[in-house]
């Protein structure tokens, strides 16, 4: 099955110093393990580079270099299937907007949705599974649901 790993996720894996990282590096080993393909939205790899690169005493920055966001980059494109936006994943979603009514901030949320179903992804692994409840075609599993005894 092919999943998408979602931002919070992304930076959570090279921070050892947060709380979830355990949990998560656990999960997308599992999931790996299990024969999953972890996937990396494009919109995702720029967040990923802007907080990165953002100083840590600016809102929720990780203060990293250049170097080393390119280098952890360099791995989750290594460990990952790259997803890209497509006139038909921009189609997606745009019907999406307007069908479930998307406004501010959960555009971006939106976004992905579009590139995982144009892609024939309907599962995400993310922090904030609330945040995708209102995709009916989306299952959001969480680092900690996807470590539970099955």
């Amino acid at each position: 099955m092919k999943r998408l790993v979602d931002i919070g996720v992304l930076l959570r894996l090279f921070d050892r110093s947060d709380p979830h990282h355990g949990s998560i590096r656990l999960a997308l080993r599992r999931l790996r393990r299990e024969g999953d393909l972890l996937c990396v939205a494009a919109q995702n790899a720029a967040e990923f580079w802007n907080v990165s690169t953002r100083p840590a005493s600016v809102r929720g920055g990780y203060g990293c270099s250049i170097s080393e966001t390119d280098s952890r980059l360099s791995v989750l494109e290594r460990y990952s299937e790259l997803l890209t936006e497509s006139p038909s994943s921009h189609a997606i979603w745009r019907k999406l907007v307007t069908d479930v009514r998307v406004r501010g901030v959960a555009v971006h949320d939106a976004r992905l949705v579009s590139v995982m179903l144009d892609n024939g992804i309907t599962s995400i692994v993310t922090l904030n599974p609330s945040d995708f409840q209102r995709y009916d075609d989306i299952v959001a599993s969480t680092p900690s649901s996807i470590l539970k005894p099955r």
